[in-house]
């Protein structure tokens, strides 16, 4: 009796091992999570054209962008050559850029080449240039660290920075560099 226990309990130990072999076996699987993962965006447009409206329901911006891209965890959306138009009782300004940045607190940060154009009639500034620009659409209010070079219909003003409140019309240079007056 010996015998047939011990060779039952090999015959037993045996059909063991075969059946738990795959998993001894099995390499242990490991998920990297890798940062690209984060910086893929969420979802992709081109030829973007989209208007937003405040809380009161008045149209606050209007953007057409050749390439836009959404990071909704990261909380921004990134344009390629974007325009965007503000509104306050009508178009007020109009900005083009490379490219630009509007993250989830409507802070518009527009990079390399950027162009606001005064759309009202007969404004003293009528063009604002400089290499960045950030813009507060909510408070309606422009700001550049940058050179900045202010044209109106008379003159031509360089400088370094500039606040600007969009609502009142009233620009700031921060650092005043040269004026210069055209005749008329």
């Amino acid at each position: 009796m010996n015998n047939a226990r011990l060779l039952i309990s090999i015959i037993f130990l045996a059909i063991m091992a075969w059946l738990w072999a795959p998993y001894f076996m099995k390499q242990e699987q490991t998920v990297v999570k890798t940062d690209q993962a984060i910086a893929t965006p969420d979802y992709t447009a081109t030829g973007l054209r989209q208007r937003s409206y405040n809380d009161q329901g008045a149209l606050s911006h209007s953007v057409y962008a050749e390439q836009m891209e959404m990071f909704e965890e990261l909380g921004f959306t990134h344009f390629r050559k974007p325009e965007f138009t503000l509104y306050n009782d009508g178009e007020r300004w109009r900005l083009t850029a490379d490219e630009a940045t509007l993250y989830n607190n409507n802070i518009l940060i527009l990079e390399n080449n950027v162009i606001a154009t005064n759309l009202l009639e007969g404004a003293m500034i009528e063009q604002v240039k400089a290499a960045a620009i950030q813009i507060d659409i909510d408070a309606q209010r422009m700001e550049s660290e940058q050179s900045v070079e202010l044209k109106g219909p008379d003159l031509l003003i360089t400088g370094q920075g500039l606040k600007a409140d969009i609502n009142t019309e009233i620009v700031e240079l921060i650092k005043h560099t040269r004026t210069v007056y055209y005749d008329q």
